[in-house]
Order: structure tokens, then C-alpha cells, then sequence
């Protein structure tokens, strides 16, 4: 169930990697971001997250759009060590006025499904797990076909591939950038959404979950988004097993020694191409 968020995490990390070519380290707090916003919907407003699920993804569409357009389309074309120690400098940015306007608090969401389950034949699974997980692979999926099944989804598929023979085919190129940033943007806030009434919201909850769609990434192939689903679901199953069978210390080591292993034997990731 956990492996579903990882992959609609990771997901977006790979589409804004594949397009724009940039390795947004501040892709996490966009998760913060929206896990504050469920929060805050739902102790003024009386809706929980499944309820504020449409106002939830506009505002974040609307942070991705005011942060690409102020902040990264100026260093698209600069080297990538600059774009990484700008995602880096606004990742801790973020964090930091969270914790100056939300302190170090957490802040849970604790509605009737919280605690609920759903009995599935000789399984039992939690309720919010099990609806994060169908939300979150649905979405995948529909980020999948949109990509192989319209002009705009051609035109990303074809940046990704070579950026300037798409441009000589016509293809707006930066405009394609900020869509799918907004894009990534919006699923990242899905993600951070589903997992509100189940993890809290605290200013660096987006640093445990970056890592994750980082390692997710690379054991997927970078850029492929069908690598990044299946990635995240084995992380998730790798994690499970490690913590039944070796304890909970364990989950971590687990995955960090498949990345190893990813890195060495197979560098381009399990759905990666040579470049």
C-alpha cells in the first residue's frame, strides 16, 4: 500500500526530470506543502482531505505555476549543478517558513476512516492505505496514458527525447516545461493529500519522502514513468518485507542496498536507456 505513494511521489520527479531535464531537490516540501494545506482545509474548514481534494490540487497547481515562472524558468538553460543548488536553496527555504509560521509541531488528521478497515477475503487492510494506494496508482496510470495518447503528452515525450528537434518541429518548449512541472507539482501535492490522514505534517516531512522518490527514480530509470510506478511499489514491498523479517531499524538499509546494487549492475535503472 505504502509502495502506491512512493510511486505517484516519484512520478512526478521523473516527469519534471524527463522534461525539463531538472533535478528538483524541493519536490519534497511540495508534499509539506500540500500535506499543510489538507491540514489546515480541514481544522478551519470542517472538510477532510478526500473532501478538499479539488481546492488541494488547484492551489498547488498554482505554487508549481508561481515557482516555475519566478524561479526556474530563469536558470533553465544555466549547468545543472546551478539548478540543483537552487532546488536545494529553495527546499531549505521552504522548510524554514514552515517552521517559522507552523512551528515544529505535528499536525495529524484524525477523521472517522483514520482507524478504519476494509476486510478483502483473508486480508485486512487499513482504509486510508488502501484508498491512497487506488488513487495513487489510478493517477499514475492516467499521467501514463495522457502521455502516450495526446498532442501534449507527444510533445513531452519528444523534449525528453531531443529538445531541439522538437523545438524545429514547432513544439512551444517552454510552455511544455511549465505544464509539466505543474503537472508534477500537482501529483506530488496528490500524494502529500492522501498520505495527511495517515502521516503527520511536520516542516521536514518532505526530506523522508524526497529520498525515497529519489532512490524510486533511479531504480525506475530516471525519466520512464511506467519505471517510477513499478519502482515504487518494489520499495514498498522491500520495505514491508524488511521490516517484518529484520525489524523496522532494517527498512531503510534494505532499500538503501538495492540503490547500491541498482547503481552498480544496472546504472540506467530497471526501465532505463543508454544514453
Amino acid at each position: 500500500m505504502s509502495g502506491g505513494i512512493y510511486a505517484l511521489i516519484s512520478v512526478g520527479l521523473a516527469l519534471i526530470f524527463g522534461v525539463v531535464g531538472l533535478v528538483n531537490f524541493a519536490h519534497g516540501e511540495f508534499l509539506m506543502l500540500a500535506m499543510y494545506i489538507a491540514y489546515w482545509i480541514y481544522n478551519k474548514g470542517g472538510l477532510d482531505p478526500y473532501q478538499s481534494l479539488p481546492v488541494n490540487l488547484i492551489v498547488m497547481a498554482v505554487i508549481g505555476f508561481l515557482i516555475f515562472k519566478l524561479i526556474m524558468e530563469r536558470v533553465l538553460d544555466s549547468d545543472h549543478s546551478i539548478q540543483m543548488l537552487l532546488t536545494l536553496a529553495l527546499s531549505m527555504v521552504l522548510q524554514n517558513v514552515a517552521l517559522i509560521l507552523w512551528k515544529a509541531d505535528y499536525r495529524s488528521i484524525r477523521i472517522p476512516m483514520t482507524n478504519s478497515s476494509t476486510n478483502m477475503g483473508f486480508l485486512t487492510l487499513n482504509t486510508p492505505r488502501l484508498l491512497a494506494f487506488v488513487i495513487a496508482i489510478g493517477a499514475s496510470v492516467l499521467l501514463y496514458l495522457y502521455l502516450q495518447k495526446t498532442f501534449t503528452g507527444a510533445a513531452m515525450r519528444a523534449i525528453s527525447q531531443n529538445g531541439k528537434a522538437a523545438q524545429l518541429m514547432g513544439i512551444n518548449i517552454k510552455k511544455t516545461y511549465m505544464l509539466a512541472f505543474v503537472i508534477g507539482t500537482v501529483l506530488v501535492g496528490l500524494a502529500g493529500l492522501l498520505l495527511s490522514p495517515i502521516y503527520p505534517a511536520f516542516p521536514l516531512v518532505g526530506a523522508n519522502f524526497s529520498t525515497l522518490a529519489f532512490i524510486v527514480v533511479v531504480l525506475g530509470g530516471l525519466s520512464s514513468v511506467p519505471g517510477a510506478i513499478i519502482g515504487g511499489l518494489v520499495i514498498g514491498v522491500i520495505e514491508s518485507f524488511a521490516g517484518y523479517f529484520a525489524g523496522a531499524a532494517y527498512q531503510q538499509a534494505a532499500y538503501f542496498l538495492l540503490f547500491i546494487l541498482v547503481l552498480v549492475f544496472k546504472p540506467n535503472g530497471l526501465f532505463g536507456k543508454k544514453a
